[in-house]
């Protein structure tokens, strides 16, 4: 069987590697890397590394200064926001749709991913369970045919991301998220559009309060 690495071009390997250390925060906000260290690292010369660079950059989860360096980008609280804001309200507005008309096999695949979540919450990995979470939600959205909606959200979302993950690594108390979650699952099964909404909006509103605790804890990662 073929590597990742063999069936991706260099260039998209290391960037996809880079941009999973920074989400997992095994590359810190803050933290400078260097284009010789990464080819170094991957054992390739500087032209994919410095596409890669590049590419992270405009996505912002790498400052580039010339003559100076590079650093993995702080997270922008106002770029989370936005993300959050626009989450908050198309989330909303899908989850009623939800409500109206969702397909056998994707409520199955909510109630598959909820035990997925509930074992790794007693693993304790963070990491899995954040990808559950953004999957719980992406399927809300093809089982109302708005997966073009969600792909949309993606760019605006990554600082927003960032600090959910880092919420989930600092906290192991992730009995609130995964009830909000079985809640969302029974009230889109019971066809109860005002609960799913008041559910969607307390889930997503978490964050607002939870930021400042994140700030205080790591007052340099934050922007």
């Amino acid at each position: 069987m073929k590597s990742k690495r063999n069936l991706m071009s260099t260039r998209d390997y290391i960037y996809e590697s880079l941009k999973d250390e920074i989400m997992s925060f095994r590359l810190v906000p803050g933290q400078s890397i260097s284009e010789k260290e990464i080819s170094d690292q991957f054992n390739v010369s500087r032209t994919p590394v410095r596409e890669a660079f590049l590419r992270l950059s405009q996505e912002g989860l790498l400052d580039i200064y010339p003559q100076k360096g590079t650093v993995v980008s702080l997270i922008d609280l106002a770029l989370m926001e936005e993300a959050r804001f626009m989450r908050e309200h198309l989330e909303k507005a899908v989850v009623r749709e939800a409500c109206k008309d969702f397909p056998r096999e994707k409520l199955l695949d909510l109630e598959n991913n909820l035990k997925m979540q509930a074992i790794c919450m007693e693993e304790k990995d963070y990491e899995k369970l954040f990808h559950l979470d953004e999957t719980f939600h992406e399927t809300i959205f093809a089982g109302c045919n708005k997966s073009g909606i969600w792909e949309a959200m993606q760019p605006l979302n990554l600082h927003f991301k960032r600090s959910r993950l880092l919420r989930l690594a600092t906290d192991l108390n992730w009995d609130v998220i995964y009830t909000q979650h079985v809640k969302m699952m029974e009230a889109i099964r019971d066809k109860q559009p005002e609960v799913a909404e008041k559910v969607m909006q307390e889930h997503l509103t978490l964050a607002i309060f939870e930021k400042e605790k994140l700030k205080q804890m790591y007052p340099n990662y934050f922007k």
